[in-house]
Protein backbone atom coordinates (compact mmCIF):
# COMPACT_ATOMS: atom_id res chain seq x y z
CA UNK A 1 0.00 0.00 0.00
CA UNK A 2 1.30 3.53 -0.70
CA UNK A 3 2.07 5.79 1.81
CA UNK A 4 1.45 9.72 1.40
CA UNK A 5 4.98 11.28 3.50
CA UNK A 6 3.31 14.60 3.34
CA UNK A 7 1.85 17.14 0.76
CA UNK A 8 2.73 17.49 -2.66
CA UNK A 9 4.80 20.54 -2.05
CA UNK A 10 7.05 18.51 -0.08
CA UNK A 11 10.89 18.58 -2.14
CA UNK A 12 11.59 14.56 -2.23
CA UNK A 13 15.42 14.20 -3.69
CA UNK A 14 14.02 11.24 -5.00
CA UNK A 15 11.88 12.91 -7.51
CA UNK A 16 12.67 15.55 -10.27
CA UNK A 17 9.60 17.71 -11.52
CA UNK A 18 8.80 17.52 -15.14
CA UNK A 19 6.90 20.11 -17.09
CA UNK A 20 5.72 18.83 -20.14
CA UNK A 21 5.15 23.12 -21.47
CA UNK A 22 9.12 23.75 -21.32
CA UNK A 23 10.13 23.87 -25.02
CA UNK A 24 6.91 25.52 -25.91
CA UNK A 25 7.90 28.95 -23.33
CA UNK A 26 4.71 29.22 -21.95
CA UNK A 27 4.15 30.11 -18.01
CA UNK A 28 2.11 27.04 -16.98
CA UNK A 29 1.54 26.94 -13.00
CA UNK A 30 3.32 25.06 -10.84
CA UNK A 31 0.37 22.77 -10.34
CA UNK A 32 0.64 21.10 -13.40
CA UNK A 33 4.40 19.68 -13.20
CA UNK A 34 4.85 15.78 -12.40
CA UNK A 35 6.97 14.55 -9.68
CA UNK A 36 8.86 11.57 -11.92
CA UNK A 37 11.46 9.35 -9.93
CA UNK A 38 14.96 9.42 -10.64
CA UNK A 39 15.68 5.69 -10.03
CA UNK A 40 14.27 2.86 -11.15
CA UNK A 41 10.79 1.58 -9.86
CA UNK A 42 10.64 -1.94 -8.42
CA UNK A 43 7.72 -3.59 -7.06
CA UNK A 44 9.33 -6.13 -4.57
CA UNK A 45 12.55 -4.68 -3.01
CA UNK A 46 14.40 -7.58 -3.59
CA UNK A 47 14.51 -7.12 -7.20
CA UNK A 48 16.14 -3.46 -6.65
CA UNK A 49 19.41 -5.87 -5.53
CA UNK A 50 19.99 -7.24 -8.70
CA UNK A 51 21.25 -5.80 -11.78
CA UNK A 52 19.75 -8.08 -14.50
CA UNK A 53 17.15 -8.05 -17.02
CA UNK A 54 14.13 -9.56 -16.32
CA UNK A 55 12.38 -12.55 -18.26
CA UNK A 56 10.75 -10.48 -20.24
CA UNK A 57 13.09 -8.24 -21.22
CA UNK A 58 15.78 -11.33 -22.08
CA UNK A 59 13.28 -12.45 -24.36
CA UNK A 60 12.40 -9.46 -26.32
CA UNK A 61 15.68 -8.52 -26.83
CA UNK A 62 17.36 -11.74 -27.99
CA UNK A 63 14.80 -12.70 -29.90
CA UNK A 64 14.65 -9.19 -31.48
CA UNK A 65 18.70 -9.39 -31.74
CA UNK A 66 18.40 -12.84 -32.94
CA UNK A 67 15.66 -11.91 -35.68
CA UNK A 68 17.64 -8.60 -36.77
CA UNK A 69 20.75 -10.29 -37.53
CA UNK A 70 18.93 -13.12 -39.24
CA UNK A 71 17.41 -11.12 -41.77
CA UNK A 72 20.03 -8.89 -42.50
CA UNK A 73 22.73 -11.90 -43.23
CA UNK A 74 20.03 -13.82 -44.85
CA UNK A 75 19.01 -10.48 -46.76
CA UNK A 76 22.95 -10.35 -47.97
CA UNK A 77 23.01 -14.08 -48.76
CA UNK A 78 19.70 -13.43 -51.10
CA UNK A 79 21.30 -10.50 -52.72
CA UNK A 80 24.85 -12.18 -53.49
CA UNK A 81 22.59 -15.14 -54.73
CA UNK A 82 20.66 -13.07 -56.98
CA UNK A 83 23.87 -11.47 -58.78
CA UNK A 84 25.15 -14.74 -58.99
CA UNK A 85 21.99 -15.63 -61.19
CA UNK A 86 21.46 -13.02 -63.41
CA UNK A 87 20.97 -14.04 -66.97
CA UNK A 88 22.14 -12.49 -70.02
CA UNK A 89 19.07 -11.21 -71.18
CA UNK A 90 17.55 -9.74 -67.77
CA UNK A 91 16.32 -6.24 -68.15
CA UNK A 92 16.74 -3.91 -65.55
CA UNK A 93 13.34 -3.93 -64.40
CA UNK A 94 14.22 -8.13 -63.89
CA UNK A 95 17.19 -7.75 -62.03
CA UNK A 96 15.98 -5.44 -59.41
CA UNK A 97 12.90 -7.71 -58.90
CA UNK A 98 15.33 -10.92 -58.71
CA UNK A 99 17.44 -9.28 -56.00
CA UNK A 100 14.45 -8.25 -54.20
CA UNK A 101 12.80 -11.47 -54.82
CA UNK A 102 15.63 -13.27 -53.32
CA UNK A 103 16.57 -10.88 -50.94
CA UNK A 104 13.21 -10.59 -49.33
CA UNK A 105 12.73 -14.37 -49.13
CA UNK A 106 16.21 -15.62 -47.82
CA UNK A 107 15.97 -12.92 -44.88
CA UNK A 108 12.78 -13.88 -43.69
CA UNK A 109 13.85 -17.19 -44.12
CA UNK A 110 17.10 -16.90 -41.92
CA UNK A 111 15.33 -13.89 -39.28
CA UNK A 112 12.85 -16.66 -38.40
CA UNK A 113 14.98 -19.60 -37.82
CA UNK A 114 18.11 -17.77 -36.26
CA UNK A 115 14.97 -15.80 -34.08
CA UNK A 116 13.70 -19.53 -32.85
CA UNK A 117 17.29 -20.01 -31.28
CA UNK A 118 17.38 -16.35 -29.83
CA UNK A 119 14.09 -17.41 -28.26
CA UNK A 120 15.23 -20.68 -26.99
CA UNK A 121 18.21 -19.38 -26.05
CA UNK A 122 16.38 -16.61 -24.05
CA UNK A 123 13.84 -18.71 -22.55
CA UNK A 124 16.98 -21.29 -21.43
CA UNK A 125 19.28 -18.49 -19.55
CA UNK A 126 16.35 -17.07 -17.85
CA UNK A 127 15.42 -20.50 -16.62
CA UNK A 128 18.78 -20.73 -15.18
CA UNK A 129 19.39 -17.57 -13.77
CA UNK A 130 15.60 -18.34 -11.93
CA UNK A 131 17.08 -21.74 -11.01
CA UNK A 132 20.67 -20.87 -9.65
CA UNK A 133 19.91 -17.38 -8.72
CA UNK A 134 23.16 -16.00 -10.53
CA UNK A 135 23.89 -14.38 -13.66
CA UNK A 136 27.33 -14.78 -14.72
CA UNK A 137 29.26 -16.56 -17.96
CA UNK A 138 28.65 -19.64 -17.02
CA UNK A 139 24.94 -19.78 -16.96
CA UNK A 140 24.66 -18.12 -20.59
CA UNK A 141 27.15 -20.85 -21.45
CA UNK A 142 25.16 -23.61 -19.61
CA UNK A 143 22.01 -21.68 -21.77
CA UNK A 144 23.98 -21.75 -24.88
CA UNK A 145 24.60 -25.67 -24.60
CA UNK A 146 21.13 -26.01 -23.89
CA UNK A 147 19.84 -24.56 -26.73
CA UNK A 148 22.04 -26.17 -28.67
CA UNK A 149 21.28 -29.58 -27.79
CA UNK A 150 17.45 -28.86 -27.99
CA UNK A 151 17.41 -26.98 -31.58
CA UNK A 152 19.01 -30.43 -32.71
CA UNK A 153 17.48 -32.98 -30.45
CA UNK A 154 15.64 -34.24 -33.22
CA UNK A 155 18.46 -35.27 -35.11
CA UNK A 156 19.65 -37.91 -32.56
CA UNK A 157 22.39 -37.60 -29.31
CA UNK A 158 25.30 -36.95 -31.38
CA UNK A 159 24.10 -34.52 -33.26
CA UNK A 160 22.24 -32.29 -29.93
CA UNK A 161 26.03 -32.81 -28.08
CA UNK A 162 27.88 -31.21 -30.70
CA UNK A 163 25.27 -28.59 -31.37
CA UNK A 164 25.20 -28.01 -27.56
CA UNK A 165 28.99 -28.26 -27.26
CA UNK A 166 28.91 -25.43 -30.39
CA UNK A 167 26.36 -23.35 -28.53
CA UNK A 168 28.15 -23.58 -25.29
CA UNK A 169 31.33 -22.70 -26.80
CA UNK A 170 29.46 -19.62 -28.94
CA UNK A 171 27.52 -18.17 -26.18
CA UNK A 172 31.22 -18.27 -23.76
CA UNK A 173 32.69 -16.38 -26.62
CA UNK A 174 29.90 -13.89 -27.10
CA UNK A 175 30.39 -13.49 -23.38
CA UNK A 176 33.98 -12.96 -22.96
CA UNK A 177 34.20 -10.70 -26.17
CA UNK A 178 31.62 -8.51 -24.08
CA UNK A 179 33.72 -8.36 -21.20
CA UNK A 180 36.84 -7.56 -23.45
CA UNK A 181 34.95 -4.89 -25.23
CA UNK A 182 33.55 -3.39 -21.86
CA UNK A 183 37.25 -3.34 -20.27
CA UNK A 184 38.92 -2.01 -23.30
CA UNK A 185 36.99 0.11 -25.05
CA UNK A 186 36.01 3.32 -23.69
CA UNK A 187 32.33 4.10 -24.07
Amino acid sequence: MAHNRGSDTEIDPNTRLYNPYQDLNIQVPITNLYKLPTSPEFLFSEEALHQRRSWGENLTFYTGSAYLGGSASGAAFGLFSALRNFEQGDTLKLKINRILNSSGHTGRSWGNKIGIVGLIYAGMESGIVAATDRDDVWSSVAAGLATGAVCRAARGVRSAAVAGALGGLAAGTVVAGKQVFKRYVPI
